[in-house]
């Protein structure tokens, strides 16, 4: 068995003295592990940094085998990473997104966004949204998806300003106002792509995204949110507040 394909780098792990597993978010093959030999040493170790994305041949005798990577680089982005805080807990937390899809099953589409957020991942403010976007999107791809097309009580299709809770469905702001202090906000960008948020609106949105990932994604799995997450949100929320003159 043999094929060839994109990855972004997720993790390592030390497997033997040289050798590492690596586990990868491939284009075509989805999330993919398999074991590099000498991937501890010093040649490789720049290359599988998590968030770069690499050329990856994977073989082995039978499909069910962990079989071998052999890699090369493609996009050394994850040095642009290490003076910037968000950026690794950005990166850390993407990760962990992914490795609760199934391996070996294709998802092409989180595969582009990762990428895309990726490239902007040092570029705190462009990236912020599209990191709430992909959390958004991941929970459709686990099969949660938020319905936000139109207010769960009424139907109508304007002024979608809250979510509930209980049902995950947009609101209508007439229909929620008697009842906002039970509902979560609805953020515009997250509707409309080219709306520009507002640090509140961010805000808003981490918290509607965090409390569905939670429920759906890692609570049954006995596990929390990653704190990865909590950093980037406090790394963001800082940035938002007004410098103080000295």
């Amino acid at each position: 068995m043999e094929w060839i394909d994109e990855g972004i780098v997720l993790g390592v792990k030390r497997h033997g003295e040289t050798s590492i597993i690596l586990e990868l978010m491939t284009r075509a093959h989805g999330r993919h592990l398999g074991l590099v030999r000498g991937g501890s040493g010093p040649r490789l170790r720049g290359i599988l940094q998590p968030g770069n994305t690499v050329r990856a041949t994977w073989r082995a005798r039978l499909d069910e085998h962990l079989g071998l990577y052999l890699v090369e680089a493609a996009n050394l982005r994850a040095a642009g990473f290490l003076d910037k805080a968000h950026a690794l807990h950005g990166v850390t937390h993407l990760a962990a997104l992914c490795r609760l899809l199934a391996e070996r099953e294709p998802h092409t589409a989180i595969y582009d966004a990762l990428q895309a957020i990726l490239d902007r991942l040092e570029d705190l403010q462009a990236v912020a949204p599209m990191i709430a976007r992909f959390e958004l999107d991941f929970l459709a791809e686990l099969g949660f998806g938020l319905d936000l097309a139109a207010c769960a009580a009424t139907g109508a299709t304007d002024e979608l300003v809250f979510v509930s809770p209980r049902s995950g469905r947009a609101v209508s702001r007439a229909a929620g106002e008697p009842y906002r202090d039970k509902l979560m906000r609805l953020p515009v960008f997250l509707r409309q792509a080219g709306a520009p948020p507002s640090p509140e609106d961010l805000a808003d949105a981490f918290v509607l995204t965090g409390f569905f990932l939670d429920r759906h994604a890692f609570a049954p799995r006995g596990v929390s949110l990653p704190e990865a997450r909590a950093h980037f949100v406090s790394v963001l929320a800082r940035a938002a507040q007004p410098r103080q003159a000295h």
